[in-house]
């Protein structure tokens, strides 16, 4: 059963997902964490964390790693959950390869069309909509940490958001580059 829940589910997140990997992860989340309770929400952020990591869409990626972690969490062996990470990674690409098959076909023909144009009007505001809901997803206790816990963390969590932020959106730095000064900067602070 969890099979057919589990194809259905990123079946679905690969048909409405709109906006690429990262809008996906708030689908994902909800499905997955919310609906089902597969994985815990720490869980999931750590998922999070390894798509990003690995080469490829995150999407994709997340859908690898959530296939794989939701049928061991269900009490089957890691064996079988190779066989969840490809169901849920086949049905994740799925919709997509079709719509391209189908859209490759008629799009050239009918791109100029005002209805056409129309859709893909309001396309936009959805997919930005899906973007700010997955950075809102990120914006948690287990990457920013809890006041609770460690104000330090949660201050040099906000500058480093901060800080980014502003080095890639004003000043265009190397998102690589800002990757190693974040980690080199976290490393740091925490190890003292």
């Amino acid at each position: 059963m969890i099979f057919l829940q589990l194809f259905y589910t990123f079946f679905k997140i690969g048909l409405f997902g709109f906006g690429g990997g990262y809008a996906m992860l708030s689908m994902i989340q909800g499905e997955v964490v919310t609906r089902y309770g597969w994985l815990t929400s720490s869980e999931f952020t750590d998922i999070v964390a390894l798509s990003q990591m690995t080469p490829g869409p995150i999407g994709i990626n997340s859908a690898t790693y959530v296939g794989y972690s939701a049928i061991v969490h269900a009490g089957y062996s890691p064996v079988v959950g190779v066989l969840g990470s490809i169901i849920a990674t086949f049905a994740v690409c799925f919709p997509s390869f079709v719509l391209m098959l189908l859209i490759s076909k008629y799009f050239l023909k009918f791109q100029k069309h005002p209805t056409v144009e129309s859709v893909f009007k309001g396309l936009r505001p959805a997919v930005v909509g899906l973007l700010a809901a997955s950075a809102l997803l990120l914006m948690n206790t287990a990457n920013f940490g809890s006041p609770d816990e460690s104000m330090l963390q949660v201050v040099v969590s906000i500058l480093l958001f901060a800080g980014t932020f502003i080095a890639s959106y004003i000043y265009k730095v190397n998102p690589i580059l800002l990757i190693i000064l974040c980690s080199a900067v976290g490393g740091i602070v925490y190890s003292i």
